[in-house]
């Protein structure tokens, strides 16, 4: 499988061009996250509870540990009113294998 979005997303990264939203919880993300990912927990999404200074604007990607709750995550940001929306299906360990930061 082509991972050609992923060098995609880390330019965006390094360019601030994009923003890449951690949706695990919070043990999860006390264990290990990537150095450019806003904590954005599925538990606050769901009860519209994110960060205020957040850019609806930018493109925005999301994870999670294994590409599940991006796909709740996904459409409810969406309503929040990020339009510029990218879901990574790759999970957490993936992403750091290869060399998201």
């Amino acid at each position: 499988m082509s991972k050609a979005h992923l060098e995609t997303l880390k330019q965006e990264l390094t360019k601030g061009q994009a923003q890449l939203f951690d949706i695990r919880e919070e043990s999860e993300w006390d264990e290990g996250h990537l150095p450019s990912a806003v904590f954005v927990p599925l538990s606050g999404i769901r009860e519209n509870k994110i960060p205020a200074n957040l850019d609806t604007s930018k493109k925005t990607y999301i994870h999670c540990r294994s590409g599940n709750r991006v796909k709740t995550g996904g459409p409810l940001l969406q309503e929040m009113g990020f339009k510029n929306l990218v879901i990574l299906y790759e999970g957490y360990e993936e992403l750091k294998q290869e060399g998201v930061n």
